[in-house]
């Protein structure tokens, strides 16, 4: 029992011994890991959060080890190019989403060789200069959802994607923004490009090429102004056979120049959400899937029935304002045509009248003659 006590006891200091060079282990990491960490941040092993606390910048006294960094929700309205005055080789992840940022300047992003996420959603972006990123940087994931609310700036805010210099991009988000019409070849420049999300983004109608180049794996496209989908466009789909489409949610118009678009849908499995597609017009369509559509019901604009019953709709229309315009008038002028109808119908008696009279003038003529043959005779 002694020797049991005995190495218990031991056992029970070296516990304790192991559990304050433990405790003074992590002190020690503690202390070098929030070292340099700025003000109104938090800080943890190679994590830096600056969350909601009203910044008008990026903080400059990043510790030099940050992987992840978190600047959401501040007031950052500009990232220039002192923004990141030390360069951070370790950062792969920067988050500035709800900064209320309008402008990104050039070289921006160059002390930061080794970023590969980049989330920039929720923001007002009116220019994004072209050579914010360097030629060699190795950005995958680009997140710019809620980030252009006025179209006139897009083809300005969007040219920096052709630039040529995101050949790792690999996944860009669009989505929720007010694009309206993409500018021409904006993702001709980006050949690993498999995850586009362009969902609720106002657009009504996609540039022939526009989606050639990109080995497109998942398109969202729901929710957006598309009416119909040029032939061009179905083949760029049907040449990536990986290639998965979401389309729902856009007011597709069910006429005879949707024949390509209905055929494509019924023969393709590239379409996840076909059942929720539904015609947007005709009225007599509205809201009917695209699957149920015959091909009897698809008429053109300038069908001859359509023309036919516009014009008998006009016609009538017409007529019926001929017809109240002149009763309008016949009441009007009803004393005058009372007038007129008294006065015709006196000349008309004044006519009769002599008719009447040379007739029997002529009558008693006729006798008087004959009464003097007879005497005569």
């Amino acid at each position: 029992m002694r020797l049991l006590s005995t190495w218990g006891g031991c056992r029970r200091g070296d516990f304790q011994k192991y559990g304050i060079f433990q405790l003074l282990f992590f002190l020690l990491v503690l202390l070098a890991t929030c070292q340099g960490c700025p003000d109104k941040c938090f800080c943890f092993s190679q994590t830096v959060k600056c969350q909601n606390q009203d910044l008008d910048q990026i903080p400059h006294s990043l510790p030099t080890n940050t992987k992840f960094l978190f600047v959401t929700g501040n007031n950052i309205s500009r990232i220039g190019v002192d923004s990141f005055p030390t360069r951070l080789d370790q950062l792969t992840d920067l988050y500035l989403s709800g900064n209320d940022v309008e402008y990104v300047d050039a070289m921006v992003f160059d002390k930061l060789p080794g970023l590969m996420r980049l989330d920039l959603s929720n923001n007002n972006i009116q220019n994004f200069s072209d050579r914010a990123f360097p030629a060699d940087n190795k950005l995958q994931v680009l997140n710019l959802s809620r980030s252009f609310h006025n179209h006139s700036f897009v083809d300005v805010a969007l040219s920096f994607l052709q630039t040529g210099h995101h050949v790792h991009l690999t996944a860009l988000d669009l989505s929720n923004n007010d694009l309206v019409l993409l500018p021409v070849g904006v993702f001709t420049s980006l050949p690993n490009l498999v995850n586009l999300s362009l969902q609720n983004s106002s657009i009504i109608s996609i540039p022939n090429g526009t989606l050639r180049v990109p080995p497109l794996q998942d398109l969202d496209l729901r929710d957006n102004g598309l009416r119909n989908l040029p032939t061009s466009t179905l083949m760029e789909f049907k040449n990536k056979s990986g290639l998965l489409i979401r389309l729902a949610g856009n007011p597709w118009r069910c006429d005879c120049f949707i024949d390509d678009l209905l055929d494509w849908l019924k023969n393709s499995t590239q379409v996840a959400d076909i059942q929720s597609m539904t015609c947007g017009d005709p009225e007599g369509l509205r809201r009917r899937s695209l699957l149920q559509v015959q091909q009897t019901q698809l008429k053109c604009p300038g069908d001859m029935e359509d023309v036919l019953e516009t014009s008998y709709v006009f016609l009538g229309l017409v007529l019926a304002l001929i017809g109240v315009i002149f009763i309008l008038v016949l009441y009007l002028n009803r004393r005058g045509i009372k007038r007129w109808i008294n006065n015709i119908r006196d000349a008309c008696r004044d006519h009769m009248e002599g008719y009447h009279y040379r007739y029997e003038v002529n009558s008693y003529d006729a006798r008087l003659a004959n009464l003097s043959v007879n005497l005569d005779l």
